[in-house]
């Protein structure tokens, strides 16, 4: 929530004083374009009401989204494909007030680096027809808009329009170049001559729920029954009726999102077999109780549950982190608290032991931050031991423990510490990583570590996968190695954001659960204004789950997403085929994760649960904010920003009639 907040402070400011002399601020240019790297000199004035410059004005200079950086001077770098939404604070020393306006910098992406072609066939039946897409990338991997033409080397062998509809048309050998810009790729396709005598679907049919994915295998068998090896298929699925949406890829993957009757076809060599799916409604809402709430009245943050599991702690966002006894879940009951020098306790997280902990700060009047280990031992009962600020006095946002070193993110440079604390009393950091791209706008939100391997939430670097110890690329904790990334458009997804609610909106990977063979990676959104409906110092969220299969580690591709139309995705949970999640204002989520995931798992009806975590109780009544979800022994713990610890459980499944 970091570049959240910062964008909040500068939009809601008090009032000014009847005789503040500034009425606005000038900014030249107030509009500008510069690509990823680009720098742009910005000025600005303060005018009064005549007109009139104010000469004692002073002029401050900050960045209120996350593409870029400004200097002191107005000096605004692009550091990522989007917009910088740049602030300048105008103020008179010594009296209270100030004036803020803003400008805006369009950074656009680097020129195309390379183009990916799906699907990329090497070996083709004559009479084929696909359509291939082309993608274009920059050398940083974000994802630029150009058109791809499409090419033939030997158009009597195979022929391809210039937007990629290909048509294999006689045996031998062609190479299919797709360009944009001085980007291409070259794809080499070999034609065979047409034996295909029929072709055969497996499975003919099926019948199933929304949501539940089915692969189909093609065949194409010549006159004496033999298969034709290596020969990949068009795929088309078509709803009876035309109401129905569902997809198939090109590897067969069928998935529906709503209830319908679906016809799949799979054609070779223009020889074509149907298979028909029924598809019926995925039913798996389950109620949900609430065992306790406890307000508080303080702004709450994250919860951790000691291994022990008699004893939970919840930070705040402010200067304490709450001990609270859990033994008896309808009746949990703050018992100690570690009071801290910070305005935000963030994480907070014990080790697999339970013997220590570690918890993040921000914002600590004597601007040393960092990290707090404590002892955990006596569970419900914490002490601080230590503090580590040498490196990371800026601040830390999140911290993941794992095998007695923290897991860190540094507010200041965007980089990745690893502190070693198996001494609790002498922490001392061993390792720092950082992406590559730039650091103007570079910001590391969030870290999970799982079997050796570090998943970063890298904001506007997408997921990033480091080895720290699992060993496939000689990684440690002292010398993280990187294993992969995946960047997705933040700008185009969020579209409607910025149609909605203006331009400069902030935006970036927020956090990532890997769980089986998927990694959960979820975006934090706020609109560019705030929402003037909205009660105390709320503000609109929105945010996409965005589910990554990592089964082939090396390259991560997004399958599926949730995206709920009432709230941002905050904090993740994973027990089993089972999500939670904190849904921020609106409320606490559960989903059906189980089986294979792809598609839109929103409108496959995977919503399990939910509820809108706010009473008339907390530090804002009547305001559901909640942050994320913790599971210990079937028992669901969510903090509220507002509301405090609420204490959830599903109802049982229901018994399905006979």
């Amino acid at each position: 929530m970091h570049l959240a907040v910062l964008a909040l402070l500068l939009q809601q400011h008090p009032a000014n004083p009847a005789n503040f002399p500034i009425a606005k601020v000038e900014i030249t240019p107030s509009a500008a374009e510069v690509a990823v790297g680009g720098k742009v000199q910005l000025a600005a004035r303060a005018i009064d009401a005549g007109g009139q410059p104010v000469p004692s004005a002073a002029i401050e200079w900050f960045v209120a989204s996350d593409a870029g950086k400004v200097d002191s001077t107005g000096l605004v770098t692009g550091g990522y494909s989007g917009f910088v939404r740049v602030a300048a604070v105008a103020a008179i020393p010594g009296q209270q007030g100030q004036k803020i306006e803003f400008a805006l910098v369009h950074v656009l992406p680097e020129s195309p680096a390379r183009v990916d072609v799906a699907p990329a066939p090497t070996k083709l039946v004559a009479g084929t027809r696909l359509t291939l897409l082309g993608t274009v990338f920059s050398k940083h991997g974000d994802r630029r808009a150009d058109l791809v033409s499409f090419a033939s080397s030997n158009p009597r062998v195979a022929s391809v329009t210039a937007d990629g509809r290909l048509h294999a048309l006689a045996p031998g050998r062609a190479t299919i170049t797709a360009k944009a810009g001085p980007a291409a790729t070259p794809v080499a396709v070999q034609v065979v001559a047409n034996t295909v005598a029929r072709v055969v679907i497996d499975p003919a049919a099926s019948a199933l729920r929304t949501g539940d994915v089915v692969r189909f295998a093609v065949t194409a068998r010549d006159q004496a029954g033999r298969p034709i090896a290596d020969v990949p298929a068009e795929w088309a699925v078509a709803a009876t009726g035309g109401a129905g949406v569902a997809q198939i890829d090109a590897a067969g993957a069928f998935v529906a999102e709503t209830p319908g009757v679906y016809t799949v076809t799979a054609t070779i060599g223009g020889k074509s077999a149907d298979a028909l799916v029924r598809a019926e409604q995925r039913r798996v809402t389950r109620g949900i109780d609430v065992l306790a709430h406890l307000p508080i009245k303080y702004r709450t943050a994250e919860v951790w549950v000691h291994p022990s599991g008699k004893c939970l702690y919840m930070s705040t966002i402010a200067d304490r982190v709450y001990a609270m006894d859990i033994t008896d879940p309808t009746s949990p009951k703050i018992v100690d608290s570690m009071l801290t020098d910070a305005r935000i306790v963030n994480d907070v997280m014990t080790t697999e032991d339970g013997k220590y902990g570690v918890f993040s700060r921000e914002g600590a009047s004597n601007r040393k931050n960092g990290i707090v280990v404590f002892d955990a031992s006596d569970a419900c009962h914490p002490k601080a031991v230590a503090e580590y600020t040498e490196t990371v006095s800026g601040g830390v946002h999140s911290s993941y423990v794992y095998q007695g070193r923290a897991y860190i993110t540094d507010d200041a440079t965007g980089s990745l510490r690893v502190i070693d604390f198996r001494d609790p009393s002498h922490p001392k950091e061993v390792a720092r990583w950082e992406a590559q791209q730039t650091d103007a706008g570079r910001y590391l939100h969030d870290v999970m570590v799982v079997d050796g391997l570090a998943y970063l939430a890298y904001w506007n670097d997408g997921l990033i996968i480091l080895d720290v110890g699992n060993g496939m690329k000689g990684g440690s904790p002292e010398n993280p190695q990187l294993v992969s990334q995946l960047k997705y458009d933040l700008n185009a997804t969020y579209a409607r954001v910025e149609q909605l609610w203006g331009t400069g909106f902030v935006r970036g990977t927020h956090t990532a659960w890997r769980a089986g063979r998927y990694v959960f990676a979820g975006d934090e959104v706020y609109a560019a204004r705030p929402y003037k409906g909205l009660n105390g110092g709320n503000n609109l969220t929105f945010g996409r789950l965005h589910v990554i299969d990592v089964s082939d580690i090396a390259h991560p591709k997004e399958v599926a997403w949730y995206e709920p139309t009432d709230g941002g995705v905050h904090n993740v949970w994973v027990v089993g085929d089972t999500l939670y999640l904190g849904n921020y204002q609106g409320g606490a989520r559960v989903l059906d994760i189980s089986g294979e995931l792809k598609g839109d798992l929103l409108r496959q009806g995977r919503e399990m649960s939910w509820i809108l975590t706010a009473d008339s109780t907390g530090a804002q009544p009547h305001t559901p904010f909640a942050w994320g979800a913790v599971v210990r022994d079937g028992n669901i713990f969510v903090p509220d920003i507002n509301s405090g610890l609420w204490v959830l459980k599903l109802e049982p499944k229901p018994t399905p009639l006979p």
